[in-house]
């Protein structure tokens, strides 16, 4: 297990816990009494730590290396059943951007996500989960299909953004993220997206209309990363805090606004320190809001989602 510098005081106490037990285990003396304290400081950090992170702090959580992906959550939640499509029938198959069907119970479901890697190898193959003009068309071919044959979509955010290179831009990633954006409002098929990872910018957005869209507890949606933010506002990386703090970036902020449906509640310490847990959040929330929409008509469903994004950013003076 790898620690965030937050979690350093975990870390010492698990360090402690672990030693006693040794002691216990080599050696004649009872050592239960001292485990059982260690146990409950460890236990009474974790709840401290977590429950007070800082909009940063939640950042670097949802980077974190062990922090399961699209595919692990995918995998999990179908089993067999998954079979991933590729291509875009027009350049190639995006190794950042995932998709295909998979079933929860008897029910069907087009899912679509980026996939980042888990080493150096497969972060290159993956391209670091950012996708490329073909990634976003590949998610829309798979869309489209979804809708001819009245199945929902489930879309699973965790870039750092759209891949930025020169071959993309000549291949218009900005017209893919747009056209993706402009089809996904008038799909007429349920929508479910939901933010695992880093939320970024159009990278995100591209495959992120939906008519509901959660996010996991330690996640963050906005249209730029901390560190961008802060190299353009203070000329340095060195203001990433005060940048999180100022983007209004974490699932609360989010909710507060208005821009999110709800809120994916994580195992304390992170989805990383408990899959089991964390893909059964999901299961059950991707189950939970196909209920609330598999009954409306197609025209309904259209309706309610361009209202909601039409309403997003109204005031009154």
């Amino acid at each position: 297990m790898e620690y965030l510098d937050f979690e350093m005081p975990i870390k010492e106490l698990e360090e402690q816990l672990q030693k006693c037990q040794i002691i216990g285990k080599e050696s004649e003396v009872d050592v239960t009494a001292t485990c059982k304290k260690i146990e409950k400081k460890l236990e009474k950090a974790r709840k401290d730590i977590y429950k007070n992170l800082t909009p940063w702090q939640r950042v670097q959580l949802s980077r974190h290396p062990n922090r399961p992906y699209t595919l692990d959550y995918i995998k999990a939640i179908c089993g067999d059943t998954f079979m991933e499509l590729h291509g875009d029938r027009s350049v190639k198959d995006d190794k950042a951007m995932i998709g295909g069907l998979g079933k929860i119970g008897d029910q069907s479901y087009m899912f679509i996500g980026q996939q980042k890697g888990y080493n150096t190898k497969t972060r290159q193959y993956r391209n670091f989960g950012m996708a490329n003009p073909e990634g976003y068309r590949k998610a829309l071919r798979l869309m489209k299909m979804a809708e001819k044959f009245r199945i929902p979509v489930v879309t699973l955010l965790d870039t750092p953004g759209a891949y930025p290179g020169l071959e993309a831009e000549e291949r218009g990633q900005g017209e893919a993220i747009a056209r993706n954006i402009f089809e996904m409002t008038r799909l007429k098929t349920p929508i479910i997206t939901i933010v695992i990872g880093e939320g970024a910018s159009g990278g995100a957005l591209g495959i992120g209309v939906g008519d509901r869209v959660y996010m996991m507890e330690n996640t963050w949606y906005t249209v730029i990363s901390p560190e961008s933010c802060s190299s353009i506002l203070w000329r340095s990386w060195e203001f990433k805090e005060q940048a999180a703090e100022a983007l209004k970036l974490t699932g609360n902020d989010m909710k507060k606004l208005k821009l999110i449906d709800g809120i994916i509640k994580e195992p304390i310490g992170g989805a990383h320190s408990n899959r089991e847990e964390a893909f059964k959040v999901v299961k059950d929330q991707i189950v939970s809001a196909f209920d609330e929409l598999k009954d409306l008509s197609e025209t309904d469903l259209v309706s309610k989602r361009m209202g909601k994004y039409a309403n997003m950013g109204v005031y009154k003076e």
